[in-house]
């Protein structure tokens, strides 16, 4: 099929108009998709077709059970547990508290694999407890949120899952959720370590005060107590790293051990929670399943209008050196991360991108660039005008949201840091993935 320009106008230019009217997403990526197919006269029972089909995917089983499962760890009792133990292992050190916020981040973040419900449960104690011992609350909120982001680096996080499945329409053999989740860890883990390090810098110059400190009987007592909890993340990772259980056979057990954790062990919900509970995972199921089948859609008219193609080579007519064109995209993607969420972005862009950056020139795997595009769209939960991170914690922290994005200016300068990293160096992402599954 030749290239339509019209049809491209229409699509991009429908879409665009539905987003400035502030209509969701899911629908904004629905009708754009219809309108063109009308103009195209393409029959729209092939459109419906293409949204069935994208929701057929045996990995997208994997997200309801680890949504259900965060959302049981979070109500559960576990996010006091696991501040406790991170004030343990680094209170101490000058800038502690500070410390505590980002590695409680990562903890509970390996539990939920969601930006959003780190931030909604952890950001209150975080917040509170930092600014008991001095800190200035617009850091306090900047370090919750930014540390918030590193769920979605790392497993469980659902976003890995959506990138999975649409990565599987665009290269042969499709990407591994197990892969995906593996090539996730040290990526977070340096972010992680790079907040750590700041933190500290940060407390020597502005002289913010050590921890608490803890006797050997009391730091015994809240690992053994935090424990438990702490142990879903060895079923998630530990049983997808030893080969033991898939990704989707480690979501329904990390379920199934957070709610008895959570309801016989640490007694933090009743059964009579559970309906909640479940209403309210169905809710985000249902969101994110239309949000899938919607740009399955879209993305059928992209590629009908051959629009990979035009950018692939828009891209490579501006330059044949895959580090200039790593740049672009990059700036690209952040670009469009602050006027866009996450998940729709990663269902629009991958189609176009991923047969740009696995072509000869650039040659990247796709598992490593999925890891590249999830830790670079992280950075627009921070950014308005759709930074949904940014206005739940400035929201917890009762600040200004100009309070917030000031505060934020340094911790960008560290995410970017490590998200070159991340780009120009694939063996951060693809170490063991390949230790794991081989090259």
């Amino acid at each position: 099929m030749m290239i339509d320009p019209l049809g491209i106008v229409i699509l991009l230019g429908v879409f665009a108009v539905l987003i400035i009217i502030k209509l969701p997403v899911a629908f904004c990526l629905a009708f754009s998709a219809f309108i063109t197919a009308f103009y195209m006269n393409i029959p729209i029972s092939a459109i419906t077709q293409k949204m069935v089909a994208s929701l057929d995917s045996f990995s997208l089983l994997a997200i309801p059970f680890f949504i259900l499962a965060g959302e049981i760890m979070g109500a559960g009792g576990i996010s006091d547990r696991i501040f406790n133990l991170a004030n343990v292992l680094v209170g101490r050190v000058k800038g502690g508290m500070a410390m505590v916020n980002a590695l409680d981040s990562v903890f509970f973040g390996m539990i939920s694999g969601s930006a959003i419900a780190s931030v909604s449960s952890m950001g209150p104690i975080e917040i509170r407890m930092m600014q008991k011992q001095g800190y200035p609350t617009p850091f306090a909120v900047a370090l919750s949120c930014t540390s918030a982001c590193i769920a979605i680096i790392t497993p469980p996080s659902h976003n890995m899952i959506i990138y999975a499945s649409i990565a599987g329409g665009a290269v042969a053999g499709g990407v591994s959720v197990g892969k995906l989740f593996m090539a996730g860890l040290i990526p977070g883990y340096l972010l992680c370590l790079l907040l750590l390090i700041y933190c500290y810098i940060i407390a020597r110059v502005k002289n913010f005060p050590k921890g608490d400190t803890f006797t050997f009987k009391q730091s015994m007592k809240i690992v053994a107590d935090s424990f438990l909890g702490l142990f879903t993340v060895v079923i998630i990772i530990g049983g997808v790293f030893a080969g033991i259980v898939t990704a989707n056979e480690s979501a329904v057990l990390a379920c199934i051990w957070a709610l008895f954790v959570a309801l016989l062990v640490y007694k933090g919900i009743k059964v009579k929670d559970l309906l909640p509970l479940l209403k309210k995972t169905l809710k985000t199921i249902a969101l994110v399943m239309t949000l899938i089948a919607s740009a399955g859609a879209f993305g059928f008219m992209m590629t009908t209008l051959r629009i990979p193609e035009l950018v692939a080579s828009g891209l490579f007519s501006i330059s044949n050196n895959k580090y200039v064109l790593l740049l672009l995209i990059n700036i690209a993607l952040l670009a469009m991360g602050t006027i866009m969420d996450l998940a729709p972005l990663i269902l629009i862009s991958a189609p176009i991108l991923i047969p740009v950056v696995t072509s000869p020139l650039i040659g990247l795997d796709p598992v490593h660039f999925g890891i590249v595009m999830i830790f670079n769209l992280s950075m627009g939960l921070l950014t308005p005008p759709v930074g949904t991170v940014l206005f739940v914690g400035s929201a917890i922290g009762k600040i200004r949201i100009e309070e917030t994005i000031k505060a934020l200016l340094p911790f960008y300068v560290v995410m970017f840091a490590a998200l070159m990293l991340v780009t120009y160096i694939p063996a951060i992402s693809m170490f063991i993935p390949n230790l794991m599954f081989g090259k």
